[in-house]
């Protein structure tokens, strides 16, 4: 069986925590390549599966990537996570659906795209400080934090995206700085291990290329049990999803699930990688 592992043009022999799986596979006689995404000269028809873990840079190339996924999904080619999975998770407005089915997700106003990008009139009273950012985004792209004293100057920034984008408007929660975020990582639905990622102070990004301190933790048995039902509202099979939220007063606030190309801190949990192996074994077979 052939795999390619996708990944891109920034890191074509994928980041050194993924080229681990390369050998793991090839002990069960998988053949499995780094692959990246957007280069014209592969003949994707040569895998028998494509496994999304380096598409690093897909929010940065929507429209290419959309239209990859659509000629992915033509040739019939199997992925993990599915093209489904991708093409709903890309978009953070399924938060939005999460919140329907009675998951708590962060305080959030879903903005479609406008000309007349007005903050002023949308942002609740009670909020002080807010996060605005593209629902087509990740890594921080395009996010920024402002205080209503910013809301014209934010306005002008974010009238041009706007217009093309839909944006995602939250409430600060500064619990992130105190508290930090919580990721929850689950193999074929079934929970891994959890990292708290902490950022460095005054700042507000928990990214490690920002600073950021992660630390692996053993949470409560309940709250496992309530990212389990987060990651439970998804009908199809998940390879991978990592819940990332903020634990307050042992209540999960969602901030949202992973489902294409997350960092699993294999390097932080024993055994991880091989549960990851393991679960890529049980969906292909």
């Amino acid at each position: 069986m052939k795999i390619g592992i996708l990944t891109c043009e920034k890191l074509p022999e994928l980041n050194p925590e993924d080229q681990l799986l390369l050998p793991e596979l090839a002990k069960h006689n998988i053949t499995a390549t780094a692959a990246i995404w957007d280069d014209k000269s592969i003949q994707w028809s040569d895998f028998d599966y494509l496994i999304f873990r380096n598409t690093w840079d897909y929010f940065e190339k929507e429209t290419a990537f959309n239209n990859w996924l659509d000629h992915i999904e033509q040739l019939g080619i199997k992925t993990l996570n599915s093209i489904d999975i991708i093409k709903n998770n890309k978009h953070k407005f399924y938060l939005r659906e999460m919140e329907k089915k009675g998951i708590i997700i962060l305080p959030t106003v879903f903005l479609e795209k406008t000309k007349d990008l007005n903050l002023s009139k949308i942002i609740p009273t009670h909020w002080k400080k807010m996060v605005l950012k593209p629902a087509f985004s990740a890594g921080s792209y395009q996010t920024e934090v402002f205080e209503l004293k910013d809301i014209e100057k934010i306005n002008t920034q974010y009238k041009a995206i706007a217009s093309e984008k839909e944006l995602l408007l939250q409430e600060f929660m500064p619990e992130i700085q105190t508290l930090g975020e919580t990721s929850f990582i689950f193999f074929n639905k079934k929970f891994s291990h959890a990292v708290n990622k902490k950022p460095v102070d005054g700042d507000f990004r928990i990214q490690v290329q920002f600073g950021g301190k992660y630390k692996l933790i053993e949470p409560s048995q309940e709250l496992i049990e309530k990212a389990q039902k987060i990651v439970n509202t998804f009908p199809n099979n998940l390879l991978y999803s990592r819940v990332d939220g903020i634990i307050i007063e042992n209540e999960l606030h969602l901030m949202e699930v992973e489902c294409i190309e997350p960092d699993l801190y294999f390097n932080l949990s024993q055994g991880a990688l091989t549960r990851y192996v393991n679960a890529v074994l049980e969906l292909i077979q």
